[in-house]
């Protein structure tokens, strides 16, 4: 049943595979390395080059898919029979203008981190940019969470507010996340997993279809990436990485198939409990910031990764501890979509806090002094 979706992520795979490996070769000829500097830990120049091999590997095989579905009226010659295989078909038939969008969305701010990494931009024209495709995209095509805001009296724009919130803070989170070897593309395939796992329960194929698609083309750079770091995904990677993801979960419903909100409301709450870790680390990283006067695009060593390397930690194990605590909220999170029960909701809630207690209380120990002498230095 689930052959035709592990095919598309086997392919995006290997793709990535391939991509990332000809970027190691090809980006230090053309000069296209992350130098070391402030606050950077590798000594050597890097390989960028990571984000174009993610967005190909993502988006040739979507491409594809499209100009397949695209030729309907001789499809049913070619597509092999079976419920799951015509459910894709179809499903992907409809959803073509959302597709179409997906990829145009995502090059666009693919095309800003390529420029952004080659020479740095200002923060705030990246922002600007981020949210101005992010609300162009949910405006045209419609991608809104919380729809029930349009009961408010204003219409469609309260939705619309919040959605682009939602997919721009993702985007940054996990943009603030490529901060150590391996780490925003570990954690994204965590979540990623989790989503995809979701989206096969409750049947929403074509979702499911896309996440296997990303997970295929992160798990295929983070072959490259995980410590020590061969190459970089850049933020030509990192916020195409957010925002598919932050536009993946607006589009899922979190319910099975047939069920209204009323049976399992506590399950929109998924997103939230998988994307926990890396919001929070966002969260508290930017208070820290704007606490100590600077911009909270400014970056230091204040994130969850840093301060577990300055405890003694390793940084492939500091790396692994983050994904295990992704991981526990994020099977948290599948959990919740199947159950109907409010306590056992109550009870997946509560252990998701506890876990970000945990990580709270790492955080607040206070730092070594050699590490606080280290940041104030700029070492």
């Amino acid at each position: 049943m689930l052959l035709p979706i592990f095919l598309l992520l086997a392919a995006s795979f290997a793709l990535s595979f391939a991509l990332t490996y000809a970027m190691i070769k090809l980006a230090p000829r053309i000069g296209f390395v992350d130098k070391p500097g402030h606050r950077k830990i590798h000594h050597n120049p890097k390989p960028l080059g990571g984000g174009v091999a993610m967005f190909g590997a993502f988006a040739i095989p979507l491409l594809g898919g499209i100009l397949w579905n695209a030729a309907d009226p001789i499809l049913g010659r070619f597509t092999p029979e079976g419920e799951l295989t015509m459910a894709l078909v179809h499903g992907a038939t409809q959803q073509i203008p959302l597709a179409l969008g997906l990829l145009a969305a995502a090059f666009i701010l693919h095309i800003l981190g390529l420029i952004d990494d080659k020479r740095a931009l200002g923060p705030y024209i990246k922002l600007f940019i981020q949210l101005a495709v992010t609300a162009g995209f949910v405006a045209i095509f419609d991608v809104r969470a919380v729809t029930f805001l349009d009961n408010l009296g204003a219409g469609k724009l309260p939705s619309i507010i919040v959605t682009v919130l939602w997919i721009g803070t993702i985007t940054n989170a996990f943009n603030f996340l490529d901060n150590m070897d391996g780490l925003s593309a570990g954690v994204a395939a965590v979540c990623t997993t989790a989503f995809f796992i979701t989206a096969v329960l409750i049947e929403q194929w074509f979702v499911a279809a896309t996440l296997a698609l990303l997970l295929g083309a992160v798990l295929g750079f983070l072959y490259w990436n995980f410590p020590p770091a061969k190459i970089f995904m850049g933020d030509s990677g990192s916020l195409v990485l957010g925002f598919i993801l932050g536009v993946l979960t607006v589009r899922t419903t979190f319910l099975p198939k047939g069920e209204d909100l009323a049976a399992g409301w506590y399950a929109i709450f998924a997103p939230l409990i998988v994307l926990a870790v890396p919001l929070y680390d966002f969260l508290v990283v930017t208070v820290i910031r704007l606490s100590r006067g600077h911009s909270p695009f400014k970056g230091d060593t204040n994130h969850f990764s840093h301060r577990l390397c300055a405890r003694g930690m390793s940084r492939r194990t500091a790396v692994l501890c983050i994904y295990l605590v992704t991981a526990a909220t994020s099977a948290s999170a599948i959990v919740l979509t199947q159950v109907r029960s409010t306590l056992a909701a109550v009870l997946i809630f509560c252990q998701t806090i506890l876990v970000l207690g945990l990580v709270a209380l790492l955080e607040q120990h206070p730092l070594p002094q050699a590490w606080r002498d280290d940041e104030q230095t700029g070492n």
